[in-house]
């Protein structure tokens, strides 16, 4: 029998960085929104909602803009906070980053070159705005700032290259530090200033900058693996092409050995709504329709089913719609 979602974080009480996605339209948005809300104004955690996604929705889902300006706190909550990244500036400084890497390699190798044909092959590569987002990520899940951490996470594909960062980053990252070392060992075998050269290694700015980034990688990488703090939930419409799409998506996901945390289904037509006279054969043919999705999600991802949330009659948005969800998310499951 599946545990409820709100037994199951009942049941983590370590849980600190969780992560919604699924095929895109489905509404990981405001699912996300709604456990955020939850874990503020019923758990009583300070905590940030945080959207991986390039085309952001947190500022619509709360209705409030805070696209692009830091970390802002939710009018209407008293303890929850949102972030939607910039990733145009999000890139550019990464650009930077590399760019000011490099510049430091060529001159402490004395090599008099050009360093912008270095940066534009290593900036344009397909998946240069993943990495920059990964490391965004990666400073907000190391800094430790919040009691619980929500990320509303792109369509699938784009958050399994994000996910992906965890490993290839990390391995590029070593090969990096592995490739500075020799170059500052080499440098001081063929010195004859080796204690001048022996000083200049110990301050070595480009040296430091890839030690630090692997070490906060390293802490990401492992708390993105820790189940006792971290599940990834998947959501869904009651229809077959988002039931198909988490189906593939649980396994990616695992293949990360990333702790799954289960299946949140969304948009469930409530029953009663044909306990009316005469109700209409469309409505009744919907909620049919329902009850086989309901079934084959039962068969599919069987005990993984936290929560039912409705169809609501009006769009979810604004705090009081939000605090909808996070009341759902806290209701004894059921379904249609």
């Amino acid at each position: 029998m599946s545990v409820g979602f709100e037994s199951f974080v009942k049941e983590k009480p370590d849980l600190k960085y969780m992560f919604f996605g699924g095929k895109g339209g489905v509404g990981k948005t405001v699912v996300a929104a709604g456990v955020a809300h939850y874990c503020s104004e019923t758990l009583g955690k300070k905590t940030l909602i945080s959207s991986t996604n390039p085309v952001h929705s947190l500022s619509s889902a709360f209705g409030q803009d805070i696209w692009g300006k830091g970390i802002q706190k939710i009018d209407g909550a008293s303890n929850l906070c949102a972030v939607e990244i910039d990733i145009s500036q999000t890139v550019e400084r990464y650009k930077q980053e590399i760019r000011d890497m490099i510049l430091t390699f060529l001159k402490y190798a004395d090599i008099p070159l050009d360093p912008e044909p270095f940066v534009d092959v290593a900036t344009t590569n397909p998946a240069f705005e993943e990495t920059a987002m990964f490391e965004d990520m990666m400073d907000l899940m190391t800094k430790g700032e919040f009691d619980a951490y929500v990320f509303d996470t792109a369509p699938v594909a784009h958050t399994y290259r994000l996910l992906g960062m965890s490993k290839v980053y990390d391995l590029w990252l070593m090969k990096m530090v592995k490739s500075r070392e020799e170059a500052l060992s080499t440098r001081m075998k063929l010195s004859f200033r080796k204690q001048k050269i022996a000083e200049e290694i110990k301050k070595d700015p480009l040296l430091a900058k890839l030690i630090t980034s692997r070490e906060k990688t390293d802490i990401g990488r492992k708390l993105l693996v820790d189940s006792s703090k971290t599940a990834f939930f998947f959501v869904t419409l009651p229809l077959a092409l988002p039931i198909a799409v988490i189906e593939r998506f649980i396994g990616w996901v695992q293949a990360f050995n990333i702790p799954t945390g289960g299946v949140i289904v969304n948009g469930v037509i409530p029953k009663e709504t044909c306990d009316v006279v005469n109700p209409s054969p469309y409505l009744v043919n919907k909620i049919r329709e329902q009850e086989g999705y309901l079934n084959l999600i039962h068969k599919k991802f069987p005990a993984m089913v936290r929560a039912y949330i409705p169809l609501y009659d009006t769009e979810v948005t604004g705090v009081g719609m939000i605090a909808k969800i996070s009341d759902a998310l806290q209701e004894k499951k059921g379904g249609s």
